[in-house]
């Protein structure tokens, strides 16, 4: 996969794709071969390198989203920078910048179950964007959402694609996101 493409990896449950993600983005071990991220071996990372890698490198949206039911939208989005030690005055910018960015800056304050499918589907993928990663791993992003909410993510994928050049790796079941 070169930089900045997007890729869909699509086939029958229980082929290994969400697997292929997850040895992608740090959050498994194979038992045999060899992890290859640019010119990062994953495989061969220690435990702190494997964290900084998946903060610096990789972004994830889960299936489920992940998101934390008790924070709003923009301490979701904040939760990575956090992580990463961003001062509290950077990760608030940064948080509304990408809110911005998602078409969502108007509902920084509401929590998960305040929001609608597609809209926590959009504050999962400027959470996934917060430390800007060069890649974007998306585990079945549009299994939940309805067709609007599911072209509408993927205008967001090819924009932020285009304006930011982030390399997207989809898994999905659904023929139209591919």
């Amino acid at each position: 996969i070169k930089d900045g493409e997007i890729v869909s990896i699509i086939g029958p449950s229980g082929s290994g794709k969400s697997t292929l993600l997850n040895l992608i983005g740090g959050l498994d071990q194979p038992t045999a071969g060899s992890i290859r991220v640019g010119n990062i071996e994953v495989t061969g990372l220690s435990p702190r390198e494997l964290t900084q890698y998946r903060r610096r490198t990789v972004g994830h949206i889960f299936q489920n989203l992940n998101l934390i039911p008790t924070l709003t939208a923009i301490e979701n989005v904040e939760v990575p920078l956090a992580l990463a030690k961003v001062s509290k005055k950077e990760r608030r910018n940064r948080a509304t910048e990408l809110l911005r960015t998602v078409k969502l800056e108007s509902r920084a304050d509401h929590k998960p179950d305040e929001l609608s499918g597609g809209e926590q589907q959009r504050v999962a993928i400027a959470r996934a964007l917060a430390n800007n990663p060069t890649i974007i791993l998306a585990d079945e992003p549009t299994g939940d959402l309805d067709s609007r909410s599911t072209i509408m993510f993927m205008k967001m994928v090819k924009e932020l694609n285009k304006q930011k050049n982030k390399t997207f790796i989809i898994v999905t079941h659904d023929p139209h996101v591919v």
